[in-house]
């Protein structure tokens, strides 16, 4: 597993001298879980706990992960989080539009992790849209669907060590978005969907057994 990681990084050199995206403005938002409470964390769709200075989350309902939400006014940002899969089939780094119509639940954009990829997609003018959302569920539109999603995702190969805590930094500035694990840039999606003029609220969607989030950051991007 670890070998597959190092035999990645060394493939995508090109991309680690790259220059970050953007820089860190006003700090926004700053959680470390030292305390035994959720604070402003909203668990939309059970469950949820700060447990030993962490956020934990873990899905305890068949239909859907586990959604744990903060809301911020937001547009262009940079964040920063670590996370370590703890048992975890994966989960989703969200940020939603709440009074935005045109894609399910107000999606815009997303960093989805599982154990063996991560992808960048653009919710508000990919998958999420409400008119190919409803398209995907008749198969016989699937070449349709698989037309109006070139361009809307980017799909990383790695496979992170599952028993380690990983460093995360999202980027978002304008229309793209920049993701880095670890230090190392991992890819850039550029897709309009993603400039979105307002973002209301960033949140995690939690997958199987749990995930232990830390030291989320959320800043104004410049």
């Amino acid at each position: 597993m670890k070998i597959l990681s190092v035999l990645f990084y060394a493939l995508c050199g090109s991309f680690l001298a790259a220059e970050p995206l953007a820089q860190k403005g006003e700090l926004l938002f700053t959680d470390d879980f030292e305390r035994s409470d959720l604070g402003n964390w909203k668990p939309l769709i059970p469950t949820f706990a700060v447990q030993n200075g962490v956020l934990k989350g873990w899905q305890t309902r068949d239909d859907h992960g586990a959604v744990g939400r903060v809301y911020r006014p937001m547009k262009d940002v940079i964040v920063e989080f670590k996370y370590k899969l703890d048992g975890s089939t994966g989960f989703n780094a969200v940020f939603d539009e709440q009074k935005f119509k045109g894609s399910h639940a107000g999606h815009i954009c997303r960093v989805a992790f599982t154990p063996k990829q991560i992808l960048l997609a653009d919710d508000k003018e990919g998958a999420m849209r409400n008119d190919i959302d409803l398209m995907r569920k008749d198969p016989a539109k699937k070449a349709e669907v698989a037309k109006l999603l070139v361009g809307r995702s980017f799909v990383v190969k790695l496979t992170p060590a599952p028993e380690a805590w990983h460093n995360v930094m999202i980027e978002i500035l304008g229309d793209q978005m920049r993701l880095t694990v670890d230090g190392k840039e991992l890819g850039t999606l550029k897709s309009p969907g993603i400039a979105h003029e307002a973002k209301s609220s960033f949140h995690f969607t939690v997958n199987g057994e749990g995930v232990l989030f830390d030291d989320v950051r959320i800043w104004q991007a410049k």
